[in-house]
């Protein structure tokens, strides 16, 4: 290897960190069990996450009154979220079902996540969402396939809990979800995926939609907009 090419090696691997650190993270704290999903924010297991806020559009602009915090705990076999969501009104579907998938339920209220853990195939990545009411569906989205909706009918196994305080005007919805779903590595420390967390919903004549990291698009599905979710002790 001559001398150029050392330079060249030096330089780039050089500034991988640095361009690591221009991508917007979030901290999963682990969790030494597995546990049943639990919706209250101040339970011993929820208390000790760390969060980030839903508050955006996606744009960039700011959505007065609904910002969202979502926390994430993880153990040897699952991710867990949760996400606690401010309401002025909802858009539930009537007749919910939340024993079976229901398939296109982002036309009402949903807090979402996707998540991908190819780094080289950045359009792949998986796809999960729960309503207010509880109703749920994941999808296994490839934004290189002509039909990726119909990544509809694969199933992760993960399990998802919400209910509605209609008191306070908050609504929260929970998540627990297989790593054998997201991820082929064995869970651990320092393991990163890709991420980006949602909320849309609202009344049909003004709807809104919010997200972690602005997808500058009128669509969610934005992978190079993701940020990054980190597994810690």
């Amino acid at each position: 290897m001559n001398g150029f090419a050392k330079t060249l090696i030096t330089v780039c691997l050089a500034l991988v960190p640095a361009i690591a650190a221009d991508v917007p993270s979030f901290e999963s704290i682990h969790a030494t069990e597995n546990v049943p999903l639990t919706l209250d924010p101040s339970s011993p297991f929820w208390s000790q996450a760390r969060s980030v806020a839903i508050e955006k559009d996606t744009f960039g602009n700011v959505v007065p009154g609904l910002r969202t915090e979502v926390r994430s705990r993880w153990t040897k076999d699952n991710l867990y979220l949760l996400f606690t969501c401010p309401y002025k009104e909802l858009n539930l579907k009537p007749n919910p079902d939340t024993h079976h998938e229901t398939n296109q339920l982002w036309n009402w209220d949903v807090a979402e996540a996707f998540i991908g853990s190819d780094f080289n195939q950045i359009t792949h990545y998986k796809e999960f969402e729960v309503s207010p009411q509880g109703e749920w569906v994941d999808l296994d989205v490839d934004m290189s396939n002509p039909h990726h909706e119909e990544g509809w009918t694969w199933n992760s196994g993960f399990e998802a809990l919400a209910k509605i305080d209609p008191q306070k005007h908050i609504w929260y919805a929970a998540m627990r979800i297989p790593f054998s779903a997201i991820d082929s590595r064995v869970p651990a420390p320092g393991n990163t995926l890709r991420i980006n967390l949602f909320r849309s919903g609202g009344p049909q004549n003004s709807p809104y939609s919010m997200n972690w990291q602005p997808s500058m698009s009128k669509t969610f599905h934005v992978p190079e907009k993701f940020g990054l979710i980190k597994l810690i002790e």
